[in-house]
Parts: C-alpha cells; sequence; structure tokens
C-alpha cells in the first residue's frame, strides 16, 4: 500500500469558483466598481462611509466619561461607559419581616438571599410603614425613611 491509493471516505464536495467564467462571470454578483467589489473588502458594523456613527450623534449621558481610573490606554471609549453602578433599593415596609431589636446590615440581607453581595450598595427608601424598632447599619438612607426608621424607635449606625 503506497500513499497514491489512499482515499478519504468523506465526500468533499468544491467550493464554488465565482469570477472564472460561466454563469457568474464578469462582475461575479459584486456589481461593478466601489469598496464592497473589491478582493478582501470588509466594511465594520456601523460605519457609515467616513460619517459619524449613529452612536456618536446621540447626546452624551451625565458622568458618561468621568469614571474612576481617568484617561489612559487601559480605559475604553467614553460612550460606553453610561452604566453607573446604582444602588439596590428596599422600601420600609420590606423590613417588618425582621425580629424586633434585630440589627439589619448587608450582611444579613446576603444570608438571607436579598442581595446577591455584601459589599452592593443598598438604600433604603421610606414607602411602607415600619412596625418593628429594628438596628440599621451599613445603607443609606432616604430622609422619609430616617424620620419614620426615629419615629418607631429603631437606631442607623
Amino acid at each position: 500500500m503506497d500513499l497514491s491509493s489512499l482515499q478519504s471516505k468523506t465526500i468533499r464536495k468544491n467550493q464554488k469558483r465565482v469570477g472564472r467564467g460561466g454563469k457568474r462571470g464578469t462582475y461575479s454578483g459584486k456589481g461593478t466598481k466601489g469598496q464592497k467589489s473589491r478582493a478582501g473588502s470588509a466594511v465594520k458594523p456601523g460605519f457609515r462611509g467616513g460619517d459619524n456613527r449613529l452612536w456618536q450623534l446621540f447626546p452624551k449621558q451625565r458622568g458618561a466619561s468621568k469614571k474612576p481610573g481617568g484617561a489612559g490606554p487601559h480605559r475604553k471609549h467614553r460612550h460606553y461607559e453610561y452604566s453607573q453602578d446604582k444602588p439596590i433599593v428596599f422600601n420600609l415596609g420590606f423590613f417588618n419581616q425582621f425580629t424586633e431589636d434585630e440589627l439589619v446590615n448587608p450582611k444579613l440581607l446576603k444570608e438571607k438571599g436579598f442581595i446577591p453581595h455584601p459589599t452592593k450598595k443598598v438604600k433604603i427608601l421610606g414607602d411602607g410603614e415600619l412596625k418593628r424598632g429594628l438596628s440599621f447599619e451599613g445603607f443609606s438612607f432616604s430622609e422619609s425613611a430616617r424620620k419614620k426608621v426615629a419615629k418607631v424607635g429603631g437606631k442607623i449606625k
């Protein structure tokens, strides 16, 4: 047995070769001239012929260029930095499920499965009524929530 007698078991179909005469001759379905008719041409998505890209036409969001880390090669383009790290929000009525005089902090909320990570920012708003005097630690509060906690006899550390 020699190498010339080996044959593949898979049937290989020849790739269609355009522009070699026959029914797909001359322009090979690409029309005449222009960037996209040339060999090896590729136009990136979002390219509008040298004009501004579509997302550059819209007004920029507040704080889009003021991210930590400053300007530098490691930093993404400012138009992609719109997302801000917003706190997880809870209303006061939510905390009625905890027992009297319990210390409520982000670590406790993480253990009970209410927040994904204890370092995530949490803000408490004043919607609903608090019926127990709880101690809160490590949260930011709205003004109305502070008043309602003080009224029931709770503490904010």
